[in-house]
């Protein structure tokens, strides 16, 4: 069968993407779903730095590859061994295809699944195969999901079945901004009501550790960005207080505000500067917790007695540390009565046509989550 993708065929190329245009709409062929697969037809995917990291080389990927991991569609076939989805149920996908053996999945951390790691290394399919191709040349899967796409073939275990009443341009936002924001909150932090929260970096992910402080019942929220459109948000959804990540007091600012430091830092930024703003700003026995991948080359330097003399904790957070066949749902949930308003971060909707000019808008900081609609 075809199908239409977003291929970047080469990183690399200089901003802006409008005129350098790393992805190219080509018309591929797909073949139809293995052993313990499924093919979907995309209905939204989410722009994501994840993406535009591949694009600009921050993380290496095989080449030609069909972008995109944050997604929600419809089943159209099931392969062998498929027998709890059906076509036309609803499903979100996940980007770290759980095997369910190695020793972290036994441990109940699937958002480290090795097999799943090294399948998106190589960009494959869980079973290791590649189902796209152009010529006879294979094309690697982003992710092992590759959602710049019409109709895609991924494993059942990058799949959540959601409730077909969620609008699916909503519902992809909780394959990745969602679970990531959320989850470090919930999951990884352990945030506990009437915490002290700063969020660095107020992206679709960011967004959500504010709306997910918020919802646990955090005393004050300080919400950093560079962006001045972005703290005005962080305002309206509920940050008691703003700042300028760009003012040279910025840390004592935050630690004026908060009366020496929060208890909890969120730096969702990607930025190694960010991440040291992150740790001076918490407190003496607060935690610290980066969801932002960096390129592998930058180095953080800290104060290695802070973290016993001030017993710190520096952790990072993968996927939010979600088991997403139970964490998907609840955060559907959350959102549905409310509690959890993600729909407040939809930026634009966007073409295959408007993709690479999309991604600029991403790379300025200008926006928040645009939504690519396949059709």
């Amino acid at each position: 069968m075809k199908t239409r993708a977003a291929v970047l065929m080469e990183m690399g190329r200089p901003a802006p993407y409008a005129n350098s245009r790393p992805l190219e709409i080509l018309e591929l062929d797909l073949e139809g779903p293995g052993p313990d697969e499924v093919l979907v037809e995309v209905k939204a995917a989410g722009l994501c730095h994840s993406d535009l990291s591949v694009m600009n080389g921050a993380r290496p990927r095989p080449t030609p590859m069909a972008l995109g991991h944050e997604a929600a569609g419809v089943v159209r076939e099931v392969g062998p061994g498929v027998d709890d989805l059906a076509p036309g149920d609803h499903v979100v996908m996940i980007f770290v295809p759980a095997c369910g053996h190695c020793v972290p999945c036994a441990e109940g951390r699937p958002a480290l699944c090795e097999p799943a790691a090294a399948a998106n290394t190589a960009g494959t399919l869980l079973s290791g195969a590649r189902r796209l191709s152009r010529d006879g040349q294979a094309v690697s899967h982003h992710m092992g999901v590759a959602a710049f796409s019409t109709l895609t073939v991924v494993s059942r275990r990058s799949l959540v079945k959601v409730d077909p009443a969620l609008p699916l341009e909503q519902a992809a936002l909780f394959g990745c901004a969602v679970m990531t924001g959320v989850g470090a909150v919930v999951n990884t932090a352990r945030v506990a009501a009437g915490s002290k929260v700063a969020v660095i970096g107020l992206g679709g992910v960011g967004l959500n550790s504010l709306l997910a402080a918020l919802l646990v019942g955090a005393e004050q929220v300080v919400a950093l960005d560079i962006v001045p459109s972005k703290l005005d948000l962080a305002r309206q959804l509920g940050a008691t207080d703003t700042v300028d990540a760009r003012a040279e007091d910025a840390v004592d600012q935050v630690k004026d505000l908060t009366g020496g430091g929060v208890d909890f830092a969120f730096e969702m930024a990607g930025s190694v500067p960010a991440l040291e703003h992150a740790y001076k700003i918490t407190r003496r026995g607060g935690t610290t917790v980066t969801g932002g991948l960096a390129h592998p080359s930058k180095q953080l330097s800290i104060q290695q007695v802070s973290l016993v003399g001030e017993e710190r904790t520096l952790k990072g957070s993968y996927i939010g540390s979600c088991v997403p066949s139970r964490d998907i749902p609840r955060y559907i949930g959350l959102f549905r009565r409310g509690r959890l308003p993600v729909d407040r971060l939809m930026s634009e909707r966007v073409t295959f046509a408007e993709l690479n000019a999309a991604f600029d808008r991403l790379a300025s900081g200008e926006t928040v989550r645009q939504v690519l609609v396949p059709a």
